[in-house]
């Protein structure tokens, strides 16, 4: 049995959800903001700060309350992404899976023994999700998936590679996207599987070597003959794969987005204190009516995304937008971090440019912002593609 949950009510009261916003705001600026230089050094989360989040629930907050998690619905859950955002993006990629992608397919689509046998370990950080959907020649657009799973008496056997996993390394849950059959009138013929990352034949490869995000684990995963029970199958059917994919990816894109905000809002904030005690010629730079416009542009920025990303939570929630909204928020918020970035290092001058400086750390961080849960160019395709259907079914 398939038991569908909307993400329309919210399981945790607003006085309940100060209190986990301001607790939150407290461990990344007081315990984690001050060790960013030792997550990039060591491109890994310390034990201690993981363990912490796990205590927080942070693990399960988007998770609901009847399998353990804290029952965030999407207007909270950005609100908590803004506050997460403000440091390294590596400690919400930690545990960005369970909550995101990865475990809303379970959340949505799941049946009732999937969710009973997964959900509680999920939330409480046990098991570390994985979503791996991403190939080499399928990124942004899943209908070019060529993983293929084949029935097999009662089994499944599944085949292909996955590329730039998040969390593959310390998976132990991959909820991977396979195609059953090509896609006809019937449907996209795209599956999804949930394989335990100890399953003979689920190989994972060396940690990828990044940009940025030091700490933000990913690698390819490849796939030879592994065998899975037909309980495995998300749902029970063969056609939930591409829904359960797309669902994710947009109630995701609004998430990337809020996590966006909190981080130009951090770029911001470095450029302000930077601008307002850095001299040139015995004056703050700030006096400098040009370093006041590049921090006018920031704060314009900053007010516009958090204010796009609040109003597309509020449609995602109340199910008057889940697809148009979800991309354009996705698309302006990335875009406008990226612009924040690098103001950033320009009000700093030189400064900016240097390792160990918050903003240079951010500016190569928040490139990444770009490209997944659908490229920039996707969401323009999404968005455009959305308006014109829009108005063919009006006429």
């Amino acid at each position: 049995m398939t038991s569908v949950h909307t993400d329309t009510a919210p399981q945790v009261d607003a006085e309940d959800f100060r209190d986990i916003l301001a607790s939150t705001r407290e461990f990344v600026r007081s315990v984690v903001v001050p060790r960013e230089q030792e997550i990039l050094d060591s491109d890994a989360i310390p034990d201690d700060i993981r363990q912490a989040a796990k205590d927080m629930g942070l693990f399960g907050y988007a998770i609901p309350q009847e399998w353990g998690g804290l029952g965030l619905d999407l207007t909270q859950d950005v609100e908590l992404a803004m506050e997460l955002g403000y440091t390294s993006l590596a400690l919400r990629s930690m545990f960005g899976t369970n909550n995101g992608i990865a475990g809303q397919v379970l959340v949505g689509f799941g049946t009732d023994e999937q969710k009973a046998q997964w959900l509680e370990r999920i939330a409480s950080g046990e098991v570390v999700a994985s979503f791996a959907l991403t190939e080499p020649g399928a990124g942004s657009d899943p209908a070019g998936l060529r993983t293929k799973a084949v029935r097999d008496g009662d089994d499944w056997v599944i085949n292909g590679e996955k590329r730039f996993i998040t969390n593959a390394p310390l998976a132990n849950l991959f909820v991977v996207f396979a195609r059953t059959r090509p896609a006809d009138e019937n449907g996209t013929g795209i599956a999804v599987f949930l394989v335990p990352a100890d399953t003979p034949g689920l190989q994972v490869g060396a940690k990828d070597r990044k940009m940025g995000q030091e700490g933000a684990w990913t690698a390819d995963v490849a796939f030879t003959d592994v065998r899975v029970p037909a309980s495995a199958l998300v749902g029970g059917s063969e056609d939930v794969g591409y829904r359960a994919a797309m669902t994710s990816l947009a109630r995701g894109r609004v998430h990337i987005a809020a996590l966006s905000v909190g981080t130009a809002q951090r770029a911001l904030d470095e450029s302000v204190a930077y601008a307002a005690t850095a001299t040139q010629g015995g004056t703050a730079i700030g006096e400098f009516q040009l370093v006041q416009a590049m921090l006018a542009d920031q704060q314009t920025g900053v007010m516009a995304g958090r204010a796009m990303v609040r109003d597309a939570a509020r449609a995602w929630v109340d199910g008057t937008d889940r697809r148009i909204a979800p991309s354009a928020t996705k698309l302006f918020c990335t875009e406008m971090v990226g612009k924040v970035a690098d103001l950033a290092v320009q009000v700093h001058g030189g400064s900016g440019y240097m390792r160990e400086v918050a903003v240079e750390r951010i500016y190569r961080d928040v490139r990444l912002l770009r490209l997944y849960e659908g490229t920039s160019e996707i969401q323009r395709l999404i968005v455009g593609r959305g308006l014109v259907k829009q108005a063919q079914r009006g006429h």
